[in-house]
């Protein structure tokens, strides 16, 4: 059965069952109240006619008394302990109840009694009659009048429920196809995406705010995700088959030159060796690279912690004096601390230097300042810099201004890219300014809070 099908089935059938419970307690309630209000009105004009029988024992005779006050419909009667009575007195439309067995009740009793097929308020209540015994005065009144009337409010609540019963399939199969609308969006959504192999988004309505907007809101994000993982898939299918390729057939050419000519000709096996080991350390590099990029924003595992922005700067700056012997001054105007990752910063730190370094074989300058609320770290060298045409290309993924000098230093065309990923993900942003003959600048910006 369809979601769709079970919703209104399952309201359905719950409305009906509230709707009939509700209308059994209105009838039963209704019910209560008009038989006690029958019966206590019943039993106070049964009271009152025994204070008044009291005054008239002795003078009226019993059956002309009885006669006296006898009710329009019904009986009264006289049933001493032997449950012997006087002949009783009914009504002209009662005379069956001089039928009605007789019982003798030692205090009062007041009861609803069916007797053929009709509804009666008996009252028993105890007197001193004129032999000084105790008697019963017994008093039976039909209460139909009542019974039909709650036999026409049994007939209006069972045609009010049959009627209610018409919207209430209506308005549940109303809720039911507005519950579904977004799991049937989904549905034709992911239907069209399996058919046309492109990502779409269902259309939200962000003014109700229900939980139908949090789902399709998760779905569209699920479908980002998606769309961007199948981007960085394909990018990194495209960029591997296309990178890998150079250094497989320079090793492939080298291991063929080394197994024609390298047993006979030890400059051609030295060179061979050194240049497939080469090519080696060279696609190890770039596979590495190629990973680190096809990770998504969410799969960086960020851990941030308080950071002191100047402390770990000139760490870094000392680790690579160390690797490399450059000379690099760093000008700090300010302590900083910041919430960030210390690795992901350290990484970005180490790739921006590296550039410079590779591009440059003068001083390197590093500022520490800040800047419209930001921690602002800048990397300047003196290198080649980058023509304006250049600028606009250098996060491209395989790029290089310079190729042929890349290359020989082992670049892949991959550094800045990941140098973007990581400040993405970081929260910071990666601005590059360069002039051709004069050198290059990066500035890192950090956000304080």
């Amino acid at each position: 059965m369809r979601l769709q099908n079970k919703i209104n089935l399952y309201t359905t059938v719950l409305f009906i069952i509230l709707l009939i419970m509700m209308n059994l307690f209105v009838y039963f309630v209704s019910s209560y109240m008009i038989i006690d209000s029958e019966m206590q009105r019943i039993r106070a004009e049964t009271e009152k006619m025994v204070e008044s029988m009291n005054e008239s024992l002795n003078i009226i005779p019993t059956e002309e008394l009885l006669r006296a006050y006898v009710p329009v419909n019904g009986m009264v009667r006289v049933v001493t302990q032997d449950k012997k009575a006087f002949s009783p007195v009914t009504s002209s439309t009662e005379k069956e109840l001089s039928k009605l067995k007789k019982t003798f009740y030692i205090g009062e009793k007041s009861e609803k009694i069916t007797f053929h097929n009709k509804t009666y308020a008996f009252i028993s209540i105890p007197i001193i009659w004129t032999d000084e015994h105790v008697v019963n005065l017994q008093v039976v009144r039909s209460i139909q009048p009542s019974i039909a009337i709650l036999h026409v409010l049994r007939m209006v609540l069972i045609i009010i429920t049959i009627i209610a019963m018409v919207p209430v399939i209506l308005s549940s199969r109303f809720l039911s196809r507005f519950i579904t609308r977004p799991v049937t969006s989904m549905i034709e959504t992911m239907t069209e995406i399996r058919k046309s192999g492109q990502f779409k988004r269902i259309q939200v309505n962000h003014k109700s705010k229900d939980e139908l907007v949090e789902m399709g809101d998760t779905f569209n994000h699920m479908i980002d995700l998606l769309e961007a993982n199948f981007v960085k898939q394909e990018q990194f299918v495209s960029n591997a088959s296309h990178e890998l390729n150079t250094p497989l057939t320079i090793i492939e050419s080298y291991a063929s030159l080394l197994k024609r000519r390298g047993q006979v000709e030890p400059d051609i096996f030295r060179e061979s060796v050194e240049a497939i080991h080469s090519e080696a350390v060279q696609m190890k590099e770039l596979i590495e690279q190629l990973l680190l990029l096809a990770k998504h924003n969410e799969k960086w595992n960020i851990k941030k912690s308080k950071v002191n922005v100047a402390e770990l700067v000139q760490h870094s700056v000392q680790s690579f004096k160390k690797a490399y012997h450059r000379e690099i001054k760093v000008i700090q105007e300010g302590e900083y601390l910041i919430h960030t990752d210390e690795q992901k910063l350290r990484q970005l730190l180490f790739i921006i230097l590296d550039n410079a370094r590779k591009y440059s074989d003068q001083m390197i300058k590093v500022y520490i300042g800040s800047k419209q609320q930001k921690c602002v770290i800048q990397i300047s060298d003196q290198g080649v810099g980058i023509s304006k045409e250049d600028l606009t290309k250098v996060f491209d993924r395989f790029y290089r201004v310079d190729k042929a000098r890349t290359r020989s230093q082992g670049g892949t065309g991959l550094g800045l890219s990941i140098a973007k990923e990581i400040a993405n993900v970081l929260g910071a942003t990666l601005d590059l300014e360069s002039e051709e003959k004069k050198g290059t600048t990066v500035t890192i910006a950090l956000p304080m809070n």
